[in-house]
């Protein structure tokens, strides 16, 4: 029998008519006799709440933590309220959503009795775990209302991770042994479990996250352990795109990607899938389909193992963050390398990524990305670590900290290509270009710009892409 894992989004689940969407795929897919199991996101924005919820806590502001835990409760009560369900089934929920609102104000007024400078990444990723708990908890009690066996669980109790809070990496070997006792037996009754995504537990029982968009990599993690056929994941776009549809209007959907390439549009910045979900898929040759929730008849993207002998063309075109540092010497960088990954992993809770270092007689250049899963504010938050890490090196000579874009060309076999190489530094005719460099990969180009070249940059490379085709 088929195994299929679906992996619903926050915007998949924030309203009646979007849960009837939900509801309707998976019954479909349910008669077809499969095993299924869904991994299930919170809903649009609640995580960003929360999150702000820990940060007014740790300030002592109850009032504040206060009126989003009312706002939070409002929102999920509506949405119960408005859904075909028994009584029974909606008293139950309505006590859930009290229950774990009542968990996180718990959590938060014991911070608030203790306030410091910092939050401690412990507490926020316990607060922000309530998001996925209480959006499984009412997709499960709608497919019960509609005669599936649907279980809301917890991946606390299946997913166990190391201790980097906001950014864990899974135990596969000890995350399998679990799945395999306790969700294997219920995909053979026919049970549909409903699995929070983006959380884990580390061995001794402390809540971790796994990083915005972590919710893929919960689905791809699960996926391996029980030896899934297919992976599917639900959202608002029509597939992955050759360039992101909100800064590029002229973004089309790709029909087809490797493995390799969806995991470089992915690193790069492609926000759709999270960065890590790939290997784990890729390594059980697991196939894995991006699709719309709200168009479910068309096919979307289907990503795979390559083609040994596929043509060589340029696919997409990603734009993500960075960070540029110049340092007025040569030779060992090895004391810069350590400093950026300390301050990386205080800030952001991993260390650094080089995207590309190159030297001169007299000069270094190091550029290094931010990756999407750390957020928006993130640049701005590491840029200033790093100047204070620095400034605190009087031995340094001069140095300077920018902020830059990364634009990354993905295609297959591109190093057999180097006209097209050319053809996109043509196309940049005009855009300063600090760096650049082709991935081992043999999938990608990157091409360091300023920031405020980034959007202009991102288009024409689009074009290019466009034209070549």
């Amino acid at each position: 029998m088929k195994t299929l894992i679906m992996k619903f989004g926050g915007l998949s689940l924030g309203t009646p008519a979007a849960l009837a969407q939900v509801l309707s795929i998976v019954l479909h897919e349910h008669q077809q006799n499969k095993r299924l199991l869904l991994v299930i996101s919170a809903l649009d924005g609640v995580t960003d709440m929360l999150l702000e919820a820990a940060y007014l806590a740790q300030v002592s502001n109850p009032r504040g933590y206060r009126r989003i835990a009312a706002t939070l409760r409002t929102r999920h009560m509506a949405l119960v309220e408005q859904l075909p369900l028994s009584t029974d089934e909606r008293t139950s929920l309505l006590a859930d959503i009290d229950r774990l609102l009542f968990e996180m104000l718990d959590i938060c007024q014991n911070v608030a009795n203790m306030p410091s400078d910092t939050l401690s990444p412990v507490v926020s990723d316990k607060i922000a775990s309530i998001g996925e708990r209480l959006a499984a908890r009412i997709v499960a009690g709608l497919l019960r209302q509609n005669k599936l066996r649907g279980v809301a669980i917890d991946s606390t109790e299946l997913i166990i991770t190391d201790q980097t809070h906001g950014n864990a990496t899974p135990n596969l070997e000890r995350t399998t042994a679990r799945v395999q006792e306790h969700l294997v037996p219920m995909l053979d009754r026919q049970i549909i479990p409903v699995v929070t995504g983006f959380i884990g537990t580390t061995p001794s029982g402390v809540v971790t996250t796994m990083g915005r968009g972590g919710s893929d990599y919960t689905a791809s993690i699960l996926a391996s352990c029980i030896h899934a056929d297919e992976v599917w994941i639900w959202s608002d776009v029509d597939g992955m795109m050759s360039a992101d549809p909100r800064e590029v209007s002229s973004a089309q959907t790709i029909p087809n990607l490797s493995y390799d390439e969806v995991a470089e549009l992915s690193y790069f910045g492609a926000r759709i899938l999270h960065p890590r979900m790939i290997r784990p898929l890729q390594e059980k040759h697991i196939a894995l389909y991006v699709k719309n929730v709200f168009k479910p008849q068309l096919v979307g993207t289907r990503i795979h193992d390559a083609v040994e002998a596929a043509p060589t063309r340029l696919k997409a075109v990603t734009s993500i963050q960075g960070i540029s540092l110049n340092v007025q010497r040569s030779g060992d960088i090895t004391d810069l390398v350590q400093t950026v990954n300390r301050v990386f992993a205080e800030t952001i809770g991993s260390g650094a990524d080089v995207m590309i270092s190159a030297q001169s007689s007299n000069e270094t250049f190091l550029c290094f990305v931010i990756p999407t899963s750390a957020g928006m504010e993130a640049v701005d938050s590491v840029r200033q670590a790093l100047h204070e890490a620095f400034s605190a090196q009087p031995q340094l000579p001069k140095w300077t900290l920018k902020p830059m874009s990364v634009l990354t060309v993905i295609g297959e076999n591109l190093d057999d290509a180097p006209h097209l190489l050319a053809t996109l530094l043509m196309c940049l005719d005009g855009v300063r270009l600090f760096a650049l460099a082709q991935a081992p990969s043999r999938c990608s180009i990157s091409f360091v710009v300023a920031a405020q070249d980034g959007k202009r940059a991102l288009k024409q490379l689009h074009d290019a892409i466009l034209k070549s085709e």
